[in-house]
């Protein structure tokens, strides 16, 4: 990263609330969508918020086979919003859309299939929708995709190898009716864009 871009990085040290800010916003409004689209009595905590290294993450998110639903953000700070989580936290959340139905199987049945992207729709809207109110702005979203492979790999066909670049991550849980789901959020805004319209808003 040259000088010149870390100047762009600069941001008021006041507005560092605001990574929290927009964490716990996206992570309420992304419970209310799925108690509403699940009738599950959901919460989503998040409990730590980081910036690592793009390829420290891929380290972080490891082989394992993952089911990943991911989102482009077409609009400022563009970029991508990656939900991880493990097969097991997939089919526990499809099986409540589904009213209690699962293949029990290790792959995915279409109907699991498409219930798990339903979800991936209403976590990652509800989280960007949380990011704008925070930003006070709109963000157009690309359609969700759905992914289930080495997580690793998710990460890399999404952002490549950015040496020295940096991503926010959010670790998060989601608790659904006595189910206790793990949740990763992974995201790689365009951080000279996400700080841009951070400087615009007043505390």
């Amino acid at each position: 990263m040259s000088r010149g871009d870390t100047e762009n990085l600069k941001v008021d040290i006041r507005k560092l609330n605001l990574f929290n800010q927009m964490a716990k916003e996206g992570a309420n409004t992304v419970a209310s969508h799925l108690n509403q689209m699940t009738g599950m009595d959901t919460e989503m905590e998040i409990t730590k918020t980081n910036f690592l290294d793009i390829d420290d993450i891929k380290t972080h998110v490891g082989d394992e086979k993952q089911v990943g639903i991911h989102i482009e953000l077409t609009e400022p700070p563009h970029g991508y919003i990656l939900f991880l989580f493990s097969a097991r936290s997939a089919k526990t959340l499809a099986s409540g859309m589904l009213g209690g139905q699962s293949s029990g199987g290790k792959g995915f049945s279409d109907m699991e299939k498409s219930a798990v992207q339903e979800i991936g729709n209403i976590m990652t809207s509800g989280f960007i929708d949380g990011w704008a109110n925070v930003l006070n702005t709109t963000i157009d979203i690309s359609t969700p995709k759905f992914t289930y492979g080495a997580g690793s790999r998710t990460v890399d066909s999404l952002v490549g190898s950015r040496p020295g670049e940096m991503a926010l991550v959010f670790d998060s849980r989601v608790h659904a009716r006595e189910a206790d789901v793990e949740v990763k959020v992974y995201t790689f805004p365009e951080l000279a864009e996400l700080v841009e319209l951070m400087q615009q808003i007043e505390i």
